[in-house]
């Protein structure tokens, strides 16, 4: 497996970790992690559609449709030529907080793949408006999500099942990922593909990445096989993921977004698609809205370098929730949600974290300085509200 010595000091995912080598995967080309941090679980049931869509912040009816020409795998002789791509979302309190993320999922269709001769169309999928989903969720809430799921239920017809046993998630990610090699195993026999074709259990592949084209691919597959393209060679430890993620600042999972405490807003959710502010209601509904139309996001969720006096990283243990001050001042700026060695990410004050001037360090740890930097894939708009004073404190 290829590894960057990364140690990882982490019970269940808390967000505190520590890092032996430098924090850059620069010369990282693709790597593949099989994410242990998550579970699946499987939806299915004529009223599938209209449960997750009373729940969940993206609008999912795009999963009860036809394909038509939407696609977010990249086309082979022997994969579907339509795919639905996945999406994600996540679940709220009434008052607008965030429980738990989704990558969700709809295997294709019988009818959009190739009957067993592979000379045409399968079987129609049925007239009982029946529909399968799955979902990729974090295995530490796997437990306490299906409760609430369940609790959400009541008379609807849809069964939500645990199949962590069946199925594994996996992401795809790194410097020069070519899309054109992101499905099957190269000049061979695409046996994913084909039986994508065909219509066995294996029919799995890659996508995109519903949140950002930087974050790669990614997808479920059965735990007994190997997915395409991931070769001994290119395998290596979730760590590698959790850095990724952490330099372009991305969230992902409960204990990385506080549960019952953190603002969607605050953490980008708008920026990584999990929210759709055209569909109706759903579970906390009214302050998601109410806080994107007044437009005043004054903290976000930003990617964080930990620094010496000099500007050479440093690989000091950082631990989740440690305050990010002004230096002299002492005035609070942010908190760190995550760290791995020299490398984090925190909800900041935007104004004061992008500030030139001003010096930041982590409280009570004062020759650690703190470097906020821009992500590339924050829309323009976010800082032009910076910049206009919107995020002022």
């Amino acid at each position: 497996m290829l590894r960057f010595n990364l140690r990882r000091q982490i019970s269940n995912f808390t967000g505190t970790y520590r890092r032996n080598v430098h924090s850059g995967l620069e010369d990282a080309g693709p790597m593949a992690s099989r994410l242990k941090s998550r579970s699946v679980v499987r939806f299915s049931g004529p009223d599938t559609i209209k449960f997750l869509q009373g729940l969940l912040t993206n609008d999912v009816r795009s999963f009860g449709e036809s394909s038509g020409e939407r696609t977010s795998t990249i086309p082979t002789p022997n994969m579907p030529s339509v795919s639905t791509p996945p999406m994600y979302a996540a679940l709220l309190t009434p008052q607008g907080r965030f429980l738990y993320d989704f990558f969700l999922y709809r295997p294709t269709r019988p009818d959009e793949k190739l009957d067993r001769t592979g000379s045409g169309p399968g079987s129609d999928p049925g007239c009982d408006g029946s529909v399968e989903l799955f979902a990729d969720v974090d295995v530490a809430v796997l437990d306490e999500l299906l409760e609430t799921l369940k609790k959400y239920r009541l008379r609807s017809k849809v069964d939500i099942e645990n199949v962590a046993e069946e199925f594994s998630c996996w992401q795809r990610y790194g410097r020069n990922l070519s899309g054109s090699s992101s499905v099957g195993w190269g000049g061979g026999v695409d046996r994913a593909g084909e039986s994508t074709a065909s219509g066995n259990k294996y029919g799995w592949q890659w996508y995109e990445d519903p949140r950002l084209d930087c974050l790669g691919y990614r997808s479920i597959f059965p735990s007994d096989s190997t997915p395409p393209l991931v070769e001994a060679d290119k395998e290596t430890d979730e760590s590698n993921y959790l850095l990724w993620r952490l330099e372009h600042g991305v969230t992902e999972g409960s204990a990385e977004t506080p549960k019952g405490e953190a603002i969607p807003l605050e953490y980008n959710f708008v920026g990584l698609n999990a929210i759709s502010f055209d569909k109706g209601c759903y579970v906390g509904q009214e302050l998601i809205a109410r806080t994107h139309h007044r437009g005043v996001i004054r903290k976000r969720l930003v990617p964080l370098r930990f620094i010496d006096s000099d500007g050479k990283e440093v690989n000091q243990e950082i631990a989740a929730g440690a305050e990010v001050v002004e230096s002299g001042t002492g005035k609070k700026i942010g908190a760190v949600s995550t760290a791995l060695g020299s490398r984090g990410m925190g909800v900041m004050r935007v104004e004061e974290a992008f500030k030139g001037s001003t010096e930041l360090t982590v409280n009570g740890s004062e020759d650690v300085k703190v470097e906020a930097i821009k992500p590339t894939w924050w829309p323009v708009e976010w800082f032009q509200q910076d910049l206009s004073g919107v995020a002022s404190a």
